[in-house]
């Protein structure tokens, strides 16, 4: 994206395009923070052995520093669900997820476009800042195929989410993703901010969805959605109800407010 765009987004290292050579990648600090969590945790020994399943265990010594094929990272992310017990991966990942939404408020959102944001009404807020995630999805969504709507909450959906592709769990998974968008909430639109994911592609769903609600903590899962049949999966859209698709070029302009470098 070119910086002329908007006078809010920092000059893009790479083109934010989620059809051309980086629609296969996703940012590093899907790596860098989960290393920074494992350390945190005191789960250095598990780091090796989980970085070892993946087949990356040179990263632990020298993180990746650029945009990165997504399937190591899937597998590294999948190797924490599986190594670690269930309570632990949670705690690891909500962690990660937490220090990557950090990282972008500290280098990739600029201090005057956070201001602007925390000052405005919260509907809006969120508008303009679902726009930025939607412009930036490529970043964290990899191949993935991501959607923000915007009504009484936000939804963001990824389907063909990267990270859990392959993967059958018997709960919703993607926590990582949650707690990013849980983050950057709080802090740029509500501290009330909850972002809980309520269908996931490893559980059979047809996508991951994550709502993010400053009013009311959402539900885990949609009654409605579990007895719909497991071949379509579909929710019957109450998350979403009387929401507004919000597209990169769609909104405030001052929603462009996320740097499209490797994150």
């Amino acid at each position: 994206m070119a910086p002329a765009q908007s006078a809010a987004i920092k000059p893009a290292v790479v083109p934010a395009s989620p059809h051309g050579d980086h629609a296969a990648k996703i940012g590093p600090n899907a790596v860098i923070q989960l290393i920074q969590a494992l350390t945190a945790a005191g789960l250095d020994d598990a780091a090796k052995q989980i970085f070892a399943a993946a087949g990356v265990g040179d990263w632990l010594a020298r993180p990746p520093g650029e945009m990165i094929d997504e399937r190591p990272v899937a597998a590294i992310h999948q190797a924490v669900r599986r190594l670690l017990p269930p309570d632990q991966a949670v705690a690891v990942l909500t962690d990660a997820g937490r220090r990557t939404g950090d990282y972008i408020l500290a280098n990739r959102i600029p201090k005057f476009a956070q201001t602007i944001l925390k000052l405005l009404p919260a509907p809006l807020a969120a508008r303009m800042l679902v726009k930025a995630i939607t412009a930036h999805s490529w970043t964290f969504a990899g191949s993935g195929r991501f959607s923000g709507q915007v009504g009484r909450n936000v939804v963001f959906e990824i389907v063909g989410n990267p990270i859990c592709a392959g993967e059958h769990a018997e709960t919703l998974v993607c926590v990582w993703h949650a707690a990013v968008f849980q983050r950057l909430f709080q802090v740029l639109v509500s501290p009330r901010s909850r972002a809980v994911e309520t269908a996931c592609g490893a559980h059979g769903d047809a996508c991951c969805r994550f709502v993010v609600d400053w009013k009311a903590v959402p539900e885990r899962s949609c009654a409605k959605a579990a007895a719909t049949d497991a071949a379509t999966s579909t929710c019957c859209g109450c998350c979403a109800d009387s929401a507004d698709s919000v597209s990169p070029d769609s909104g405030p302009s001052a929603g462009h407010v996320i740097s499209s470098k490797a994150r």
